[in-house]
């Protein structure tokens, strides 16, 4: 598990999760489970969408039974160099195309869990990987394969 905080000046966006690698989807896409913390339960699949995208760029996947390590998609460098791309990205909700949930957000009781005065709620995703490299490659935020 992945355990990630980070915060955004201007409206200040938290990512906190906990991610588990679940394998492999359809062709292109890895099928993650995404832990959010949460106090309100209404805005649980934006966040989670959020945070799913955010792992996947940012903090990779660790492996577990039965599945391999995915390393971050974007390096350091490349995040600090393209702050403003990726705060657009989040908050126009361009991530969204690369994400949905398998389960139509329903959530099996045995991953709701109370911790203080959140909730801590974990719900399987699908992340285009293929399709988000694509795009971040002719955006120009990554380079491809053979560079």
């Amino acid at each position: 598990m992945i355990n990630c905080s980070a915060q955004k000046k201007k409206a200040v966006r938290e990512f906190r999760y906990e991610v588990v690698s679940m394998g492999v989807g359809s062709q292109g896409t890895d099928l993650i489970k995404v832990y959010s913390y949460l106090k309100n339960e209404k805005e649980l699949s934006d966040i989670t969408k959020m945070n799913a995208i955010h792992a996947v760029l940012f903090k990779g996947i660790a492996a577990t039974s039965g599945t391999t390590a995915q390393p971050a998609m974007v390096k350091p460098k490349e995040k600090e160099n393209n702050a403003e791309f990726f705060e657009k990205f989040f908050d126009n909700g361009t991530y969204n195309q690369y994400v949905t949930l398998s389960s139509d957000g329903v959530v099996n009781p045995k991953d709701r869990m109370k911790v203080g005065k959140e909730y801590k709620i974990g719900i399987i995703v699908s992340v285009n990987k293929q399709d988000l490299r694509k795009y971040l490659e002719s955006e120009g935020v990554i380079k491809g394969f053979g560079f």
